[in-house]
């Protein structure tokens, strides 16, 4: 049964409608975790956790959720966060992410293991845009690819720190999720049972790694991409590495899969901007925090001297009040975009950013503030518990 855009109302609506469209191989890459993945399910299930303080009798008439992420403005405090694979997904799906990011006014990151390219994106969009990395043993790679961001005038790059290991992934094993993909009769049968996505798919030429493939040294196609990816984990990942792309680059340096309070002190002494709270999803180490359980620790040690950022478990409008409250500069969004994506194309990823525009703006409403900037943890209900317990009234509007 087709559904009307205008019947959605929530992420989970999005989720549903992707599970339907996608194979199982590219649902299960999007939705599940490494090992037990219990952290995958933390990071979502934490925010339930966090009350808020409903308020009345204030002057709510004229609010506003707009704010400054990394140097740019945004509608809300919320970016698109760089994810792999987005373009098989959908056909072209990092160009419909950007556009769709770029009309609603907030930030988009690219991941280097997109399917579109760096230059792809700024073909289809003006607004400048962020780039992830990864720290590569190929450096004369690292530093052509720094180069041609600089020349898409992209704002932010996002240096990933806990990807020098792929984790554990029981359902991308199971699902034989590999590159270059080996398919089996069994995945053959699953694609055919979801001839929208083939019939998407069949309609682009875009279906490697736009970023690497002609770009790096020997890497032609999909199966010499997987080769030379399989070399380039840099397990002598340090802080002098940190510097190393400082030095190259001219912009905002973000640091994501920062969660320990120590290693935010290393990144702010190395030169990061700011830090992105983030344990990728639940899809590398497991038994680790939630991102939401880790950021008062991290907005405690560095907050006041660098943009924080969370990443992890964002389904709502209510989520990025939480994080906001607790310190975070805004949040970046993956799994939730991603849904929309795969439900719905560009208008699906709009879809999602209006949802949680909307939740973010009444819920910030009903705690009593009228400018997401001014928002702080005096409108969670944890602050009158704790005053309360201490024999201190609660705090006053």
């Amino acid at each position: 049964m087709l559904v009307n855009i205008s019947q959605i109302t929530s992420i989970e609506d999005l989720r549903v409608l992707a599970k339907k469209r996608l194979p199982r191989m590219f649902y299960d890459f999007v939705d599940s975790g490494a090992w037990t993945q219990s952290t995958y399910r933390a990071n979502e299930a934490d925010f339930c956790s966090i009350k808020l303080r409903q308020r009345v009798g204030v002057d709510i008439e004229h609010r506003s959720t707009a704010t400054t992420l990394a140097g740019q403005q945004a509608m809300m405090p919320v970016a698109i966060s760089p994810t792999g694979l987005a373009g098989f997904l959908r056909a072209d799906g990092e160009i419909l992410a950007a556009r769709a990011a770029e009309r609603f006014g907030i930030p988009y990151g690219l991941s280097i293991g997109s399917v579109c390219s760096i230059e792809d994106i700024r073909r289809h969009t003006k607004a400048p845009f962020w780039l992830q990395i990864s720290m590569l043993r190929d450096r004369e790679f690292l530093e052509r690819l720094i180069e041609r961001a600089k020349a898409v005038n992209c704002s932010a790059l996002i240096l990933t720190m806990d990807y020098h290991l792929v984790g554990q992934r029981h359902c991308d094993v199971k699902n034989g999720l590999s590159m270059p993909p080996s398919f089996t009769l069994r995945h053959w049968i699953d694609m055919a049972r979801h001839p929208a996505w083939c019939l998407d798919m069949s309609g682009t030429k875009r279906r490697g790694f736009g970023n690497v493939i002609g770009h790096a040294k020997g890497v032609t196609d999909i199966a010499s991409f997987a080769a030379w990816q399989m070399q380039q984990f840099e397990l002598r990942m340090d802080w002098n590495m940190v510097e190393w792309i400082k030095r190259r680059w001219d912009g905002k340096l973000i640091l994501k899969g920062v969660l320990d309070p120590d290693d935010a002190r290393h990144a702010l002494n190395a030169g990061a901007d700011g830090i992105s709270v983030s344990n990728q999803g639940g899809r590398q180490i497991d038994g680790a925090p939630s991102s939401i359980e880790a950021l008062s620790y991290v907005v405690d040690a560095v907050g006041r001297r660098m943009e924080v950022f969370l990443d992890g478990g964002v389904r709502s409008g209510q989520d990025v009040l939480k994080a906001v409250a607790l310190g975070a500069k805004g949040v970046l969004i993956g799994r939730a975009a991603l849904y929309g994506l795969a439900a719905k194309g560009e208008s699906g990823v709009f879809k999602v950013l209006e949802i949680l525009h909307k939740e973010l703006d009444y819920t910030m409403a009903f705690c009593g503030r009228s400018k997401i900037v001014e928002v702080d943890d005096s409108i969670l209900w944890r602050t009158i518990t704790r005053n309360a317990s201490s024999g201190i009234r609660g705090t006053q509007l």
